[in-house]
């Protein structure tokens, strides 16, 4: 399809329809159905289904689950540096670098507000203004659950509504602000690193966003919803290192944010490297 065509698409196409009947196809439980949509996406993306708990494509109870499986012990180790900050998830880094004047380098021409990121709230931005953030896109044949790039305590989830453009580099560089317009969770942290944001950004078809803590996240409505974990609104939530934070139910892009003088990206990390959960991509600055 020519580019511009795609692009067009993208801003006419029902974004949320064809996600609510994407997610409807992989919920399907009809045997015959699901096996075969299941096979026809392990050879199109050529999954390896070595490193998978399951390895048998027909046991998945539907495409969801395939699609969300489980590892196998030690298919990702985590690399033990002291102090090492951890890919939350397998894929390809988008952009990495700082975060200038407030905002995240998408691509050539193209940046994003870290306020509007994280659902517009000043409070919740304004320790990473100076930071340093890593943006990961997650491939249809990776490994799509998402983890923690450091210990840390859950603080804040914010659910912020908005469009769901499909995202790849073809919408990264042609959708101005993309990651801040699609439907994300932003889930913010306390870590030994300071503040610490990972944002799981949807995409189209994306089915839906879940967190280990609340489950699917699908508010009765299509707006802007805070939940907050300090003792007086719910109990605090601590995860580990590498602890498994939520997952990606077809889709998409994880979006980690660190204050200033806080963290150092790996030498050679940059736009297309390839990386997987549990190796380190950055240390502490100092």
């Amino acid at each position: 399809m020519n580019k511009r065509l795609f692009i067009l698409s993208q801003y006419l196409l029902p974004h949320h329809l064809l996600s609510r009947l994407a997610g409807c196809i992989a919920e399907c439980r009809v045997r015959w159905f699901k096996n075969a949509l299941t096979a026809w996406f392990a050879k199109r993306y050529q999954v390896d289904m070595s490193q998978a708990l399951v390895e048998d494509l027909t046991a998945y109870e539907h495409f969801n689950a395939f699609f969300t499986r489980a590892l196998k012990d030690g298919a990702r180790p985590l690399d033990e540096t002291p102090g090492a900050i951890l890919s939350p998830a397998d894929g390809a880094v988008s952009q990495l670098g700082p975060i200038e004047h407030g905002r995240v380098f998408q691509a050539k021409g193209h940046s994003f507000s870290v306020l509007e990121l994280l659902g517009g709230d000043a409070a919740n931005a304004a320790p990473f203004m100076g930071g340093d953030f890593a943006t990961i896109y997650l491939s249809p044949k990776d490994y799509h659950r998402v983890h923690m790039p450091l210990a840390g305590t859950l603080r804040e989830m914010v659910y912020i509504p908005g469009r769901i453009f499909s995202v790849n580099q073809t919408t990264a560089e042609n959708v101005p602000e993309l990651f801040a317009r699609n439907e994300r969770v932003a889930c913010i942290f306390d870590t030994e690193r300071g503040p610490m944001a990972v944002v799981l950004v949807g995409a189209m078809i994306v089915a839906s966003i879940e967190t280990v803590w609340a489950g699917l996240i699908t508010p009765p409505k299509r707006e802007l919803k805070t939940f907050r974990y300090d003792e007086a609104a719910r109990a605090p939530i601590h995860l580990e290192k590498g602890a498994e934070l939520g997952r990606f139910k077809l889709g998409s892009t994880a979006v980690v944010l660190f204050g200033p003088d806080q963290v150092k990206w790996a030498e050679g990390l940059g736009a297309l490297s390839p990386v997987q959960m549990g190796q380190s991509i950055g240390l502490p600055s100092a």
